[in-house]
């Protein structure tokens, strides 16, 4: 009996869970609609590389340094790192920064004035790449440029907060893609 329910969980999970299984990006759903887009990049990897180890879990878990097209009229921006891989109802959350008055941030992701929220590693600021051995997960670095009517949250805020303050505030965005795999 285990082994036949054990065998069905598996056929189910198989089916239930396909690849970018962790449910809908932040820059997809609807309260981060914009009519422009950003070009997002970084020094540390190329658009669909392998995230360095230095930035990852397993590393110095610092954040890649990244650098953005700057948007007409924006008051600020906001980058939001996510591990859609993860099988979850929604994607993993690995960084959460907002108040950023520069089209980018240095190593490590400190700038005056940039707050930081809780990620999902139950900590605040950035979480490294850190998942199971296996197949490699992508990490969506997703930039926000948001107008001077946007109310953020305090500091130390959750996904949820922060999504709920972009509707109706993004004039442009972007998405930086990354790899890494555990072996």
């Amino acid at each position: 009996m285990r082994l036949v329910l054990t065998s069905l969980i598996t056929a189910v999970a198989a089916t239930a869970w396909p690849a970018h299984a962790g449910g809908v990006l932040v820059k997809d759903r609807p309260e981060a609609a914009a009519r422009a887009s950003l070009a997002v990049t970084s020094t540390a990897f190329a658009s669909g590389g392998v995230i360095p180890v230095r930035h990852s879990g397993d590393g110095a878990n610092r954040a890649p340094p990244l650098a953005w097209t700057p948007a007409k009229g924006a008051a600020s921006y906001v980058v939001i790192v996510e591990d859609p891989d993860a099988p979850a109802p929604a994607p993993f959350v690995h960084w959460l920064a907002w108040n950023i008055s520069t089209p980018g941030l240095p190593e490590g992701g400190a700038a005056a004035g940039v707050a930081h929220g809780r990620n999902g590693f139950g900590s605040t600021g950035y979480g490294g790449p850190r998942p199971p051995p296996g197949a490699a997960h992508h990490y969506h670095f997703e930039v926000f440029a948001l107008d001077g009517g946007a109310k953020t949250p305090a500091p130390g805020a959750d996904r949820k907060a922060l999504v709920a303050a972009l509707r109706g505030h993004v004039l442009a965005k972007g998405d930086l893609v990354g790899t890494f795999q555990r072996r």
